[in-house]
């Protein structure tokens, strides 16, 4: 267990050090968030991508997929893994939870934000 924390951990760090770089990088050149719009879809086609090599090849160590699917992907962005589960909710059949989920984590997230912000004014 403890080796697997550290890959998650290690993956973790990583993916969160190359989302900031990335978003230092874009954000001084565009004026909308540019930075967390490319990691969040590079890092959706980054779990895509190795979620496709994981089943393809599952002789493949399990320590990859800590390390880069759970460990790095979600540290580049959390927003991989949220895409990631509703392709598998969508192809298990479930499409009408998997639209009701996404629906309701973008408006509640955002509305989490504005009641958080409230909350640390009063």
């Amino acid at each position: 267990m403890i080796k697997n924390i550290a890959l998650v951990f290690l993956g973790g760090g990583a993916g969160s050090t190359l989302r900031f770089l990335l978003g230092s990088w874009l954000n001084q050149y565009f004026p909308w968030a540019a930075g967390t719009f490319s990691a969040n879809i590079l890092g959706s086609l980054l779990i895509g991508l190795l979620m496709g090599w994981f089943i393809k090849w599952p002789h493949l160590e399990a320590d990859l997929r800590l390390l880069l699917a759970i460990g790095f992907c979600g540290g580049f962005t959390t927003f991989s893994a949220f895409a990631l589960e509703q392709v598998n909710m969508i192809k298990n059949g479930a499409t009408l939870h998997a639209l009701v989920y996404m629906a309701s984590s973008m408006a509640l997230g955002v509305a989490a934000v504005f009641l958080g912000l409230w909350l640390s004014r009063h």
